[in-house]
């Protein structure tokens, strides 16, 4: 099939894009990455799962929480703050603002998607920090949305199952500090974002915030730390414009 029977093919099967199919050897590189993503990252569904029950919620709430918000950092400040003592507002404004991620990680994913209706919702629901990292770390804008998918939906899966097993065996684990558990989550993100520090604005913002979390920790309400570090962040984005981060980029190119 030439190129352009290709792309009048995607085009009328309504998939937002004009663009030839993937080569096979291709797509199978994508999924399978994005597989073991999605399976690495949802195995600390668990840890969650734990934390949830943990921290005084049901199993059911625990279930709620990964179906309906599923943004692991958000979850686990909201459970965080509630096991340690923290109040419901604290919690709910934590977990929100570090929600707020996402959205702005969909000004970028649109772009690459290209989807509608329905499927724009589920892509919404699906625009998590692992889906984005896949999406935009492709040169092939078809690779992107085929990674971005497949991530989302094993990272979804492969969360929720493990959240189930975290609720049910959380009170046969014990204190999940004891097996490091409460450590998965902040290991695991901080892996994900190390490479995405190479810039000084986002190195300048990682060193603001982990300050503002140590020297105010110590003296304010559980939770208010995590609220000061993401406003401090947003303001060197605001200020910054991003204008070492373009510049990198245009660097490598």
């Amino acid at each position: 099939m030439s190129d352009a029977a290709a792309e009048g093919a995607g085009a009328a099967a309504g998939d937002g894009t004009a663009y030839a199919p993937l080569e096979h050897h291709t797509r199978r590189a994508v999924v399978r990455h994005s597989l073991s993503i999605g399976l690495a990252t949802g195995a600390y569904g668990i840890s969650f799962g734990a934390l949830g029950v943990a921290s005084g919620l049901s199993i059911l709430q625990t279930m709620a929480l990964s179906v309906l918000l599923f943004s692991g950092g958000s979850q686990f400040a909201l459970v965080g703050i509630l096991g340690a003592g923290g109040t419901g507002s604290a919690a709910v404004a934590t977990s929100t603002l570090l929600g707020v991620r996402n959205g702005l990680y969909a000004l970028q994913t649109s772009r690459i998607l290209d989807v509608g209706g329905l499927r724009r919702l589920w892509a919404a629901h699906l625009t998590i920090d692992e889906s984005t990292a896949v999406a935009v770390g492709r040169e092939d804008r078809r690779a992107g949305k085929l990674g971005f998918f497949v991530t989302g939906v094993a990272v979804f899966v492969c969360w929720n199952l493990m959240t189930l097993l975290g609720a049910l065996v959380g009170n046969a684990l014990g204190d999940p500090e004891q097996w490091g558990l409460d450590a998965a989550a902040a290991a695991a993100f901080t892996a994900l974002l190390w490479p995405r520090l190479r810039s000084r604005d986002a190195a300048a913002t990682m060193v603001l915030a982990v300050t503002i979390a140590l020297l105010t920790s110590p003296v304010l309400p559980v939770g208010v730390p995590v609220i000061l570090t993401v406003v401090a962040a947003v303001v060197v984005g605001l200020s910054g414009g991003g204008r070492h981060e373009r510049r990198s980029e245009v660097d490598e190119s």
